[in-house]
């Protein structure tokens, strides 16, 4: 990246190939395209099953770079979607991914749950355990 590029887009993009790095280095995989397809995936499917409230107080805590990752394509008018049972949350995950199915999605969300936990605050994660169904608690927990 040039010097000529505003600090916020250098910063940006520096912890985003931080947390892809983690994402991959957690899927025991280098692939960082895979681990973007997860990021997004898992970033997508959470938002989508989260209130509009909570699913922005989850993105003011993103770097710029990945928040935009998590409001592409996004309607709040259709949210939350309706899942209530982790099989269905994976089966959107592995969708969204293009993964091989619920196995792999499981694999993928513990990654980046795991990532998300070390870069967003623990009320913030409460925040969303607190609107989701209690079986999504395991999962999220990863």
């Amino acid at each position: 990246m040039s010097d000529s590029e505003p600090s916020i887009i250098q910063h940006s993009v520096e912890k985003t190939h931080i947390w892809l790095n983690e994402i991959a280095e957690e899927l025991g995989d280098e692939d960082r395209q895979y681990a973007y397809r997860a990021l997004r995936a898992v970033l997508h499917t959470l938002r989508d099953r989260l209130t509009v409230d909570v699913a922005a107080k989850l993105a003011a805590q993103l770097p710029t770079l990945i928040r935009g990752i998590y409001y592409e394509d996004w309607d709040p008018s259709r949210t939350p979607v309706a899942i209530h049972d982790v099989g269905t949350f994976l089966d959107h995950v592995a969708e969204e991914g293009h993964m091989a199915g619920e196995t792999e999605a499981s694999l993928a969300v513990g990654a980046v749950v795991r990532v998300l936990r070390k870069h967003v605050s623990a009320g913030e994660i409460d925040g969303v355990l607190a609107v989701l169904p209690d079986a999504f608690t395991a999962l999220i927990n990863a």
